[in-house]
């Protein structure tokens, strides 16, 4: 993922994504567990003469193994999104701004909870990410 293009809607995914990881991890590590990879099949038994239907019931290995992959790659893929983000988030030179985006973004308080550790009011707060949101976004139009 490039940090290029940052967005509000990429930074308010931050926890979002946080959270389906975790989610992820937990199907990943219980995969198989309960009767969902549990699947049934017919087969045609001939031993008569002509084809009887009979069900099979068992592991579907192969379901097991597509669902393994997706989950993984899926995990992959988020965590390179909020490496992105935390890079982004932790290369803003002004101190107080860092901190307003780590706190409001990663930390997710609200902009009232971050405004009283800041010791500002929560409309400076909204101020300041929107005019540093504009400001990234003006400085990556620059350099295209």
């Amino acid at each position: 993922m490039e940090t290029e293009g940052m967005t509000r809607e990429r930074l308010e995914a931050y926890r979002s994504n946080r959270d389906e990881i975790k989610e992820l991890k937990y199907k990943l590590d219980h995969l198989g567990e309960g009767d969902s990879l549990i699947g049934n099949d017919v087969i045609f038994d001939y031993r008569k003469g002509y084809p009887m239907p009979q069900a099979v019931v068992g592991y579907d290995y192969e379901l097991g193994a597509k669902r393994r992959k997706r989950y993984k790659t899926q995990i992959v893929k988020l965590e390179a999104e909020q490496d992105c983000i935390e890079e982004w988030v932790f290369g803003i030179r002004d101190s107080r701004t860092r901190r307003i985006f780590q706190m409001y973004f990663l930390e997710g308080l609200t902009q009232e909870k971050v405004g009283r550790k800041m010791n500002m009011d929560r409309s400076v707060v909204s101020r300041k990410i929107d005019s540093y949101l504009k400001f990234a976004h003006k400085t990556q139009k620059t350099h295209l």
